[in-house]
């Protein structure tokens, strides 16, 4: 299934500068595994080489935040959006 993932100024471009862009799959993992695929670039910034998801990322689907959705494994639907963030820490 098709989804929209958002994407941040520092992300866009990997992405031929565009702001938002679409791709396939049922879990956030396969969304970002067709990601990586469409724009190697991305890859560094959402996966670790581990294939764990990059902490310094905050990734929103629709409205929730992953981390209590599931992270990588939390389901996607047809139409769903998906929101990257880069994590922001200051003082």
């Amino acid at each position: 299934m098709s989804v929209e993932v958002r994407l941040p100024n520092i992300l866009r471009p990997f992405a031929g500068g565009e702001p938002a862009v679409t791709a396939e799959g049922g879990t956030l993992r396969e969304v970002f595994d067709d990601l990586a695929r469409q724009y190697p670039g991305l890859r560094p910034s959402l996966l670790t080489p581990d294939g764990d998801m990059h902490r310094h990322l905050n990734v929103f689907l629709n409205d929730d935040d992953v981390r209590y959705l599931g992270r990588l494994d939390a389901k996607v639907a047809q139409a769903d959006t998906v929101t990257l963030m880069p994590a922001v820490a200051g003082g």
